[in-house]
């Protein structure tokens, strides 16, 4: 079940609570993997995306990498949940995400540009990352650079 199709279907544009799942990649340099979400502008974030029905978030996580990045990943430790926030997207549905995001290495697959959610790949270390594309990607990578754990906001 696509559980954002079924739901907008109901609510439309307004705003709702969505759960956002995602891992912090770190290679053997401490270097992060960013995605490029958009080949038109300099969209980059890290790869995650929403929980569907029946998920845990570590399920969403590990899923949202595996078809964004090519990547299969372990989770290490929790990073924080970031709650605060609130998005309007290009087709213009409005949401407050409730962010988890994960520490993680991956353990095997190959990073894979799909052309649709995924334009490019980089590792770069944290202090070198471009600005990113919602402001709790950007307290996320403060985070990082910050060396901080179990954050809540």
């Amino acid at each position: 079940m696509d559980y954002i199709r079924w739901i907008r279907e109901k609510v439309g544009h307004e705003k709702i609570i969505l759960v956002v799942a995602g891992v912090i990649v770190f290679d053997d340099d401490g270097r992060v993997l960013l995605q490029k979400r958009s080949k038109i502008e300099e969209l980059w974030g890290f790869p995650g995306g929403m929980m569907e029905l029946g998920e845990s978030a570590e399920e969403t996580a590990v899923r949202e990498v595996r078809e964004e990045t090519g990547l299969e990943v372990e989770i290490t430790s929790l990073l924080g949940v970031y709650t605060k926030y609130s998005d309007q997207y290009p087709n213009g549905d409005k949401a407050q995400p409730i962010t988890i995001v994960f520490k993680g290495k991956a353990i095997g697959g190959k990073l894979k540009i799909d052309g649709e959610e995924t334009h490019d790949l980089q590792f770069l270390h944290p202090d070198q990352a471009p600005k990113l594309f919602n402001p709790q990607s950007n307290d996320i990578l403060e985070d990082i650079r910050q060396q901080r754990t179990t954050v809540y906001r």
